[in-house]
């Protein structure tokens, strides 16, 4: 072989020309939109790390922090010392607050609202676990007695997480009430 070559080599490139489906226009703007996407929820990231990181300065707290893209939202995580429980305050109370700060500092920047979800000393994640499995209960419960189930109230990010865990136990569920007294309400399968 004149290129250096090997057989598998030449087959291999010859079999993925032939295999591979040529791409439509429609592919490509798909694939330039999810890129865009990311990038800007990475932008989002970038803005939110900068802004937590000046309050951590402010008010001489010690923290890493981590980035990260979850779905449709950025994420992130500020982790390190015991004393970063102060930012999450009573039932998150602090951390909920410092969010909305930091989503109102990406929508300043940005000119676009912001889905970001900010994590504090893993706070988030352990209370996911947690309300999942609150989830999951109040579901067998409701199966098992076949009557309605109100829990308590829950901020919006409490609510998501219950509402999934209920959905995939095979029931229904929805939000009752004002904030901040909205809570999940589990139906039993029609």
């Amino acid at each position: 072989m004149s290129n250096g070559n090997t057989d598998a080599e030449e087959i291999r490139a010859n079999v993925a020309v032939v295999d591979a489906p040529e791409p439509t226009e429609s592919d490509d703007t798909a694939e330039a939109a999810e890129t865009v996407e990311v990038e800007d929820l990475e932008n989002e990231g970038d803005i939110a790390a900068d802004y937590i990181e000046g309050l951590l300065d402010i008010a001489d707290y010690d923290g890493d922090i981590d980035m990260d893209v979850e779905g449709d939202r950025a994420l992130v995580s500020v982790v390190g010392s015991s004393e970063l429980d102060e930012l999450i305050g009573e039932k998150g109370e602090v951390l909920e607050a410092l969010q909305e700060l930091t989503r109102l500092a990406v929508h300043r920047t940005t000119g676009s609202r912001s889905r970001l979800m900010l994590d504090i000393g893993g706070y988030r994640e352990a209370r996911r676990k947690t309300l999942s499995r609150i989830g999951a209960e109040a579901a067998d419960e409701v199966k098992q007695s076949g009557e309605i189930k109100p829990l308590a109230p829950m901020t919006p990010f409490e609510r998501k997480v219950v509402h999934d865990a209920i959905a995939a136990a095979g029931l229904r569920s929805e939000s009752e009430g004002e904030e901040p007294n909205r809570f999940v309400v589990v139906h039993p399968a029609s």
